[in-house]
């Protein structure tokens, strides 16, 4: 259980980074977010 938990928690992780990156700066901002922080705000996501 706990590999396939792991695993899930990447994956989530993942698509966070994933989706944040492709956002602009811009649209980053407008959300409150520096491009610094989307892996600290995807690790929260698990």
């Amino acid at each position: 259980m706990n590999l396939i938990r792991n695993y899930r928690n990447w994956r989530v992780y993942r698509e966070t980074v994933t989706e944040l990156g492709r956002l602009s700066n811009r649209q980053l901002h407008d959300l409150g977010i520096v491009r610094d922080e989307i892996k600290i705000i995807a690790r929260k996501a698990i």
